[in-house]
């Protein structure tokens, strides 16, 4: 067992502890059972910290086992992407894969014992029929018309259910609990359906598929479980969870333990509305970054560590709860700001002649790669006679607050000289196309020998060695906390979550590879994308320096 002085503790972890102080169990088994019709969101982050990081803490095994009881909906491709996903943030499973349908055998063998006991009927209600039958909160439902059909026939037609004599829809197998029970999911539920699907792991051996509630228990119990995690909208069916594994020949019980999904605030989390989006094309795919899931989230420039300490801030709970988004962002904002190289990029380039520098003069300046950490080196940036600067950090008037470059004052530009803005060159439209500056050579490193008093500091990119670069301004994908509340969650997309300029990048960036972080300095954290090129680059935004979301910047 860790060492519980120096492991963050919750509601689950006590409960393991017990457990294992009292010799209930000896070793902790957990897993982590995700359906792969879909990429795993950051919900499902929490779950995986949640399920990998105990296992880890207590010295136990953890198991990726995929509940794929549904084939019409699933497909390999989900299941490759999962795989990558648990990977990526750092976590390995215990043993092979496993999957619920490993155990399809073992669960039809079970559910003929249920039958065999009398606590399971074949029920040829449709859907419509059975959701009249089971009643509601205030009423109990009624009994199938053939709920006692007698053991022999019902062993007889669910023979026949698996040898395909009957179509979708026409029947099912439904355990035989209690039709007047306080919890709907005990109302007989049904655990075999007939659907005549080809399976990406069992093809077409069967034509029946158990329900996830008859077959998340019994696969828990196969593989030696102990603590069953899940999320709260699973607490009512604990009950038909121990039902099930208290009435057929299984030794191992695991203990079904619920705690709150994770909600964050302007994103959806139903993975239903998640393939809406990519069905209808609203973001480019499921790792479109300003989707939610791991896919999205890697691609937009988040890291396993900032994921990680963002499930570990959020914590373990039983109260439903929804998180700000700037707690993610502060996460990863503070791993890339130890971690980043700086870097600079000018998104909207205005284009700078240094009047009294050679014009075909060029040196090379030494600029770290980042202020606070030495050993991450320094590298080389061109200086000449044209440079650009971003369009937004020049104007012809502004008073004392604004600290960039105004015309006939002085501003720095970063790592190199001090320059002055001397003269406005405008297009016959009126838009300013070109500044005319001068610069003091003897500012590199040092303030101005006259004393002048310089606005700020700015970031540039020399002409002569600029690359031309793509740059996808993401932010969140809605323009509002809770758009699962909206009657069409579509109508509240944000306009401005992607907007994407044509700019320039400094030389150093051409070796830039999909993933890798950077500091723009003054502008925010990017990462390089993978539609990146050597005479093209792409680069995602991470997040902003700093959280300004609703406030407008000077």
């Amino acid at each position: 067992m860790a060492d519980v002085e120096h492991r963050p503790t919750n509601f689950i972890r006590q409960i393991i502890d017990a457990d294992l102080a009292s010799g209930k169990h000896a070793a902790v088994q957990t897993r982590f059972p995700p359906e792969p019709n879909g990429f795993l969101h950051i919900g499902h982050a929490k779950s995986i910290c949640l399920n990998f990081g105990i296992a880890a803490d207590y010295q136990g095994q953890c198991n990726l086992r995929f509940d794929d009881t549904n084939p019409e909906k699933e497909n390999i491709d989900f299941v490759n992407s999962i795989q990558q996903d648990v990977n990526w943030l750092g976590f390995q499973w215990n043993g092979e894969v496993r999957y619920s349908s490993d155990y399809f055998d073992a669960l039809h063998d079970f559910a003929v014992e249920l039958i065999s006991k009398g606590l399971a009927y074949v029920c040829f209600l449709n859907a419509e029929q059975m959701r009249e039958y089971r009643g509601n909160l205030t009423q109990p439902g009624k009994n199938s018309p053939t709920r006692d059909t007698s053991v022999e026939e019902n062993l007889a037609l669910f023979a026949k259910m698996r040898a395909g004599g009957f179509k979708e829809g026409e029947c099912s197998l439904r355990a035989k609990i209690d039709m007047s029970s306080s919890f709907i999911c005990m109302r007989d539920p049904v655990i075999y359906r007939v659907k005549f699907a080809h399976h990406h792991q069992t093809g077409d051996k069967w034509c029946i598929y158990p329900m996830y509630d008859f077959t998340h228990c019994i696969s828990d119990a196969l593989e030696g479980i102990t603590h069953s995690l899940c999320t709260l909208e699973f607490q009512d069916n604990r009950r038909l969870y121990d039902w099930i594994l208290d009435n057929i020949s299984i030794a191992c019980h695991p203990q079904q333990i619920e705690f709150s999904r994770l909600n964050l605030e302007y994103a959806v989390m139903s993975k239903r509305k998640l393939q809406t989006l990519v069905e209808q094309k609203v973001v480019t795919g499921w790792d479109d970054p300003r989707m939610p899931t791991i896919a999205g989230l890697r691609r937009r420039g988040y890291t396993p560590a900032a994921i990680r300490e963002f499930a570990k801030r959020i914590g373990v709970t039983k109260q439903d709860n929804v998180i700000e988004m700037s707690a993610l962002e502060a996460c990863i904002r503070e791993d890339l700001d130890a971690a980043a190289p700086r870097a600079m990029a000018v998104l909207d380039p205005l284009k700078v002649t240094i009047t009294n520098y050679p014009a075909d003069g060029i040196e090379w300046l030494d600029a770290p790669n980042h202020p606070k950490d030495d050993s991450m080196g320094s590298r080389k940036l061109p200086f000449a006679a044209v440079v650009y600067i971003d369009r937004a950090d020049f104007r012809e008037e502004a008073n004392k607050k604004y600290k960039r470059l105004v015309l006939g004052s002085d501003v720095r530009l970063r790592n190199a000289y001090v320059i002055h803005a001397d003269e406005v060159v405008k297009d016959a439209d009126g838009n300013i196309v070109e500044l005319k500056c001068s610069y003091l050579p003897e500012t590199l490193g040092e303030n101005p020998a006259d004393g002048r008093k310089v606005r700020g500091v700015i970031h540039w990119v020399a002409a002569s060695n600029a690359i031309p670069a793509e740059f996808r301004v993401y932010d969140r994908l809605f323009s509002v906390a809770n758009p699962a509340a909206e009657e069409d969650f579509l109508t509240v997309i944000n306009p401005q979550s992607l907007v994407v300029k044509h700019g320039v990048a400094e030389p150093s960036l051409a070796t830039a590879v999909a993933e890798q972080a950077y500091q723009f300095e003054r502008e925010g954290y990017y990462c390089a994308d993978r539609d990146s090129a050597s005479d093209k680059l792409v680069f995602n935004r991470t997040v902003g320096l700093r959280d300004s979301w609703g406030n407008s910047e000077e």
